[in-house]
């Protein structure tokens, strides 16, 4: 008989789902006895964001996946086809985290812990991308060995915009992916690329038409997915359109229907490659591509706590309060008004944050 390693044997999952299924070869045949470990994080009326449980259990789930011996990978995900997750819970950010620095340094040993899990354990990640992959969801995405995402998805940060930093793993490993400045400019800006931009630049594996219209895939109506220059004379390829263009396009997308058969056609396809490989020489080989990730990751990571930690002291309580309790049109702080009182000695306090808070709720 094996020992059990789980570090929660017989653990029953509440905000996260965890399910075995059967790899099925390209013929359409079940094989029999070896399964894929499906991670769903289940939260979609809150786009997938991660709640302090989730990161719990999303620790043990890896850990389960990384020890059954029958799984040859594990497939990470979010429930609908809105989001793959968007981060965590701001709502819970802003109403317990914010002014409580220990408090989050706390959480942040978890979300660490998260992250090391997934770059720790002994099965291929796939960060199945069925919507939304923005800010620690971008992070934990990443931290995965393969990408493949719908066609809907997007991706970025969200830091600089909300009060904090993409210091849970984003400014270890982008660079990796997309180099330096295309890097810089995702993490200090926070602007979106579609899953046309993110293939375009090496940061996923595989990309998936998900509507259909008539019966037929169509690209993602809302990106440009043809070579053309714009006004300034730059390749606007895997851009998303902007102004009449935009407008029409969602006019399209509402007579469509969403279908994730091709995104999951993809996985299987490549999990049944991942199956034909030897085991042990498939997790040795893991181990040594994600030491460049881990070379980051694990120099900085507890310094990124401490200081994500004081930030709540701060620039994160008035980001994630804004976010919380701003409209839907208008979530962020008043940034010119606060470099302004910044800039004329006011400090930091219940008072400045309250200027700065948006206004029309």
């Amino acid at each position: 008989m094996f020992k059990n390693h789980d570090l929660v044997p017989d653990y029953t999952f509440k905000e996260i789902r965890y399910e075995l299924k059967p790899i099925k070869r390209s013929s359409g045949q079940v094989v029999e006895g070896l399964y894929s470990a499906w991670i769903t994080l289940n939260n979609p009326t809150q786009l997938n964001s991660y709640t302090t449980l989730m990161v719990k259990e999303t620790i043990l789930a890896f850990r389960k996946a990384s020890n059954a011996r029958d799984v040859v990978a594990v497939v990470f995900t979010g429930e609908g086809n809105r989001a793959f997750c968007t981060g965590g819970n701001t709502k819970e950010y802003a109403e317990y985290y914010a002014g409580q620095p220990d408090e989050y340094r706390q959480y942040m040993r978890l979300f660490n812990d998260m992250v090391s899990g997934i770059l720790h354990c002994d099965k291929p990640v796939i960060s199945r991308a069925n919507g939304m992959r923005i800010g620690g969801g971008q992070e934990i995405g990443m931290a995965c060995d393969f990408t493949v995402a719908s066609d809907l998805a997007s991706f970025g940060q969200a830091g600089p915009k909300h009060g904090s930093v993409a210091d849970g793993g984003s400014t270890d490993f982008l660079a990796l992916f997309v180099g330096i400045e295309n890097a810089m400019l995702s993490c200090t800006l926070c602007e979106s690329w579609s899953s046309y931009k993110a293939y375009r630049l090496g940061l996923i594996t595989d990309v998936l038409p998900v509507l259909k219209k008539d019966g037929k895939f169509i690209p993602n109506p809302l990106v440009v997915t043809d070579r053309y220059l714009d006004e300034m004379g730059k390749i606007v390829h895997g851009n998303f359109k902007t102004g009449e263009e935009k407008e029409l396009a969602k006019k399209l997308m509402a007579t469509c229907e969403t279908d994730l058969s091709l995104l999951d056609k993809r996985i299987n396809q490549l999990v049944e490659s991942l199956m034909m490989t030897v085991p042990g020489c498939l997790t040795k080989t893991l181990e040594s591509m994600r030491k460049h990730k881990l070379a980051h990751w694990d120099k900085n990571r507890e310094g990124n706590r401490a200081w994500l930690g004081l930030n709540m002291m701060y620039e994160g309580r008035a980001g994630f309060r804004a976010f919380n309790e701003g409209t839907k049109e208008n979530r962020e702080v008043d940034f010119i008004k606060l470099r302004q009182l910044l800039a004329k000695g006011e400090k930091w306090g219940e008072k400045l944050i309250e200027e700065i808070m948006p206004k029309g709720k």
